[in-house]
């Protein structure tokens, strides 16, 4: 009797637990959290990528930056407190990801290491090797869906499907979650790369996505960004980098679903605080949509196209204004199309992607095509 009674105060206490939505670890059961404290650091590293998640006294960082960067994220981990990482991952090899790694592999306990499961034909790939092993660990190359706990919140891997000859192609993707908030990373992932995690099935929306490869043309494809339509997009690039990331393509297409901008060439460090229902930042998106090399988004075709700058004194009451003005004065039955607060591209529709429609407003498409806008890919 008094084991039956011990087994029913088990069975009572775990049903509390279940409902006050606490995840337990391997138990194969899906329990959504409601959130707490989560902050994510797109640290300024220049030419590269070093992401570093802190929530509940545990670390993840994902990518350490290049070597020049190095010394500045091991000092900027310790500024944040950090005296051990539990999840170390690399996104690939590549110098300009892994290079920081090494030295955190040197400074700080580190639990555990994920990375593709591809060999780098570089010195520093063998010297990453061996200062995990120094740790007495191995990279762990886990299948894609396979979730992880972390902090207040979890993290599943999207890619990659399988290995390519290409590394960028091996980037490790993962989408963080906290609660209602949700961020995705993707390395230098390409356009492969980003079909197969659109094919696999996976939820890939996301209130944040750090842009694929410092925005170059290579990644951020229609079909991934239309899968996670994101909110914001943080793209690490180094400020005058001689590829000219990001590329005008890539910031065009941000700019057609209306996504907000930050981006560490011009606002170095930048840091993102999720509480599980909303997400606060260290400083307002830039939401300068020019490319690396300097062309506006929308200039591709030799028109001039419209920043953020351009259109932010538009404010809902003057665009709503505007737009009564111009459908008193049209009597024709000329199409009239949706323009954004922000953007190049005119629209069929006020909530196109991210779209904000209460700063959307009408006008006619002749006179949004005199102005330099084009029409939207995506809804025409």
């Amino acid at each position: 009797m008094k084991h039956l009674r011990k087994q029913i105060a088990g069975y009572l206490l775990t049903l509390i637990l279940l409902m006050a939505g606490i995840v337990f670890p391997g138990s194969g059961e899906k329990v959504l959290a409601s959130g707490g404290s989560m902050t994510v650091h797109f640290l300024d590293v220049g030419q590269g990528l070093s992401i570093l998640v802190q929530s509940e006294g545990q670390n993840l960082l994902y990518d350490g930056g290049p070597r020049s960067a190095s010394s500045y994220v091991v000092s900027y981990l310790q500024e944040q407190n950090v005296s051990e990482i539990d999840y170390l991952i690399s996104s690939h090899y590549d110098e300009d990801h892994v290079s920081g790694l090494i030295g955190c592999l040197n400074a700080f306990q580190v639990d555990n290491v994920i990375g593709a499961d591809y060999i780098h034909d570089s010195s520093l790939y063998g010297s990453f090797m061996d200062a995990v092993a120094a740790h007495g660990l191995e990279v762990q190359h886990p299948a894609v869906g396979a979730e992880y706990t972390f902090g207040s919140g979890e993290f599943t891997i999207l890619s990659p499907k399988e290995i390519s000859k290409e590394s960028n192609a091996n980037s490790v993707a993962i989408k963080l979650t906290n609660g209602e908030n949700s961020f995705v990373f993707t390395g230098d992932a390409d356009f492969n790369c980003e079909a197969d995690m659109v094919n696999s099935g996976l939820d890939l929306s996301c209130d944040v996505l750090s842009v694929g490869h410092h925005g170059s043309a290579t990644s951020t494809s229609w079909d991934f960004l239309q899968a996670a339509v994101p909110e914001f997009a943080v793209i690490s690039c180094g400020a005058g980098n001689m590829y000219g990331h990001p590329h005008a393509d890539t910031m065009e297409k941000l700019s057609d679903m209306g996504i907000q901008v930050y981006r560490s060439d011009e606002q170095g460090t930048i840091v993102a605080s999720s509480d599980g229902s909303a997400i606060t930042w260290s400083a307002d998106p830039c939401n300068d949509y020019t490319s690396g090399d300097g062309e506006t988004a929308g200039q591709s075709e030799g028109e001039k196209g419209f920043t953020a700058e351009d259109n932010s004194g538009t404010d809902a009451a003057a665009a709503s204004e505007k737009s009564e003005q111009i459908a008193a004065a049209d009597d024709s039955q000329e199409e009239m199309v949706w323009i954004s607060a922000t953007g190049s591209k005119y629209h069929s529709i006020p909530d196109c992607g991210n779209m904000n429609p209460d700063k959307a407003y009408q006008e006619p498409v002749s006179q949004a095509e005199a102005q330099g806008y084009e029409a939207c890919k995506k809804c025409f």
